[in-house]
C-alpha cells in the first residue's frame, strides 16, 4: 500500500513543481481576484488568468507540441490562432460590428485627436530601443500606448512572440485602469475654463455616409499601407455589416456571442504562454513601465492637441475629448464624459469623445501596419 501511495506521489505534479511555476500560479490567482472581485476587464482577464494557471501546472502537458505520433496538448492547438494571427482580426471584425463611426463623420477634424494619441506608441518605441530592446520588441511594446489589446497581441505575435504574455497583460491592465490613470492627466494638462466648454450637438450623419466610410477607408488604407489591411479590413467589414442594415442577425452575433467566443480563445491562448521562464524576467518589468509611459504620453498628446484646437476654434472644442484618442472604446469616452460633467453639469461630451475614440482604433491599427511593414 505504501509503495502505491509513494508511486502516486512521485508521478504527481506536486514534487515536480518549480518555484517559478508556484509564483506564476499565485500571479494567476491574483489576476482572477482582480477580474472577479474588482471587475478589471473580466471578459479577457479571466481566461488569461486561467490560461496562466493551466500552463504552470506541472506535467499537465497542455502546451506540448505533437511528438512521436502523439497529439499535442489542447492549449498548443488553441494558440495557433494567435501564432497565425487569426484571433485578433476576428476581434476587429466584432469591434467593427459594434462601432458607430457617425460621431467621427459628423466632426471629422477630431480625427486628428485620434492621430495625436499615437505619439505614445512612438515615444515608447524609442525608449525601448534606448533600454536595449530589439526593434521588433520595441515595436511590440510601443503599441501598448494605443490602449488596444487585440492590436498589441496581433503585432507582438508577429514580431516578438516571446514577450507576448507581458505585452497582453500590460495592454489590458492599462485599459482597465483608464478611469484611474486618465483623470489626473486631464486635470494637469487642462484648465477649468477649458474643461467647462460645452460643445454643440453633432449633425445627423446619413446612412449613405456610414456605408461609404468603411469602403473608402479600406481602399485608402490598403493602397497606402498594405500591411495594415488585415486589421483595418476586418474592422471595416464588421462595420459595413452593421451599417448595411440587411443582416441584423449577423450583426447581433458579431456583437455578442461570436465576440465572447473569440475572446475566450484569445485569452486562454495568451495566458498559456506565460510560463515562469518567459514571464519572470527583467524584460517584463521594463515592458510594464514602458507600457505605462506609452499610455500616458498618448493621453497627454491628445489633450495637448485638444488645447490647440480649443484655441483655433475660439473655444468650440473641449480639450478633454483629446484624452479619448486612445483606443479603449468606449471606456475612454465615458471617462471624458464623467470628468466633463464635474465642471459643467449640462455638458454632454460622450458622443464628441467617441469621435477621437474610434479614430484611435483605426489609428492604432494603421500604426501597427506601419511597424509591421518596417520590422515584420
Amino acid at each position: 500500500m505504501f509503495d502505491v501511495v509513494n508511486e502516486l506521489v512521485q508521478n504527481s505534479g506536486i514534487l515536480s513543481m518549480t518555484y517559478k511555476e508556484l509564483i506564476m500560479i499565485i500571479i494567476s490567482l491574483i489576476f482572477l481576484y482582480l477580474a472577479v472581485r474588482k471587475g478589471y476587464e473580466p471578459y479577457l482577464l479571466i481566461p488569461i488568468a486561467f490560461g496562466i494557471l493551466l500552463v504552470n501546472l506541472p506535467l499537465a502537458g497542455l502546451v506540448d507540441p505533437p511528438a512521436n505520433g502523439e497529439n499535442g496538448g489542447l492549449l498548443y492547438y488553441l494558440y495557433q490562432g494567435v501564432d497565425l494571427g487569426i484571433y485578433p482580426p476576428l476581434i476587429f471584425l466584432c469591434l467593427g460590428a459594434s462601432t458607430d463611426f457617425g460621431p467621427l463623420l459628423a466632426n471629422p477634424k477630431t480625427l486628428l485627436l485620434g492621430g495625436a494619441a499615437q505619439f505614445g506608441i512612438f515615444s515608447a518605441f524609442f525608449l525601448a530601443i534606448v533600454a536595449g530592446m530589439s526593434p521588433e520588441e520595441a515595436a511590440s511594446i510601443g503599441i501598448i500606448g494605443g490602449a488596444d489589446g487585440p492590436t498589441a497581441i496581433y503585432l507582438s505575435s508577429q514580431l516578438a512572440d516571446h514577450i507576448l504574455p507581458a505585452i497582453a497583460l500590460a495592454a489590458y491592465s492599462y485599459m482597465a485602469l483608464v478611469p484611474i490613470i486618465q483623470p489626473p492627466l486631464m486635470r494637469l494638462f487642462t484648465n477649468e475654463k477649458e474643461r467647462k466648454v460645452k460643445m454643440e450637438q453633432l449633425r445627423t450623419v446619413s446612412k449613405k455616409e456610414k456605408v461609404l466610410f468603411p469602403i473608402v477607408t479600406t481602399l485608402f488604407v490598403t493602397l497606402i499601407i498594405p500591411s495594415a489591411t488585415t486589421l483595418v479590413g476586418m474592422l471595416m467589414l464588421g462595420n459595413i455589416i452593421r451599417e448595411s442594415g440587411q443582416v441584423p442577425k449577423l450583426t447581433e452575433t458579431l456583437q455578442n456571442s461570436f465576440m465572447y467566443i473569440v475572446t475566450i480563445l484569445l485569452g486562454v491562448s495568451v495566458g498559456s504562454k506565460a510560463t515562469g521562464d518567459t514571464f519572470l524576467t527583467w524584460s517584463t518589468l521594463i515592458i510594464t513601465v514602458l507600457g505605462l509611459a506609452a499610455f500616458a504620453v498618448g493621453t497627454i498628446s491628445g489633450l495637448l492637441l485638444g488645447k490647440v484646437m480649443y484655441k483655433l476654434t475660439n473655444g468650440q472644442i473641449n480639450p478633454l475629448i483629446g484624452a479619448a484618442g486612445v483606443s479603449a472604446v468606449p471606456m475612454a469616452s465615458r471617462v471624458v464624459q464623467k470628468e466633463g460633467v464635474k465642471y459643467n453639469p449640462s455638458n454632454y461630451l460622450l458622443m464628441h469623445a467617441m469621435s477621437p475614440n474610434v479614430a484611435g482604433v483605426v489609428g492604432s491599427a494603421v500604426t501597427a501596419g506601419v511597424l509591421l511593414s518596417f520590422f515584420g
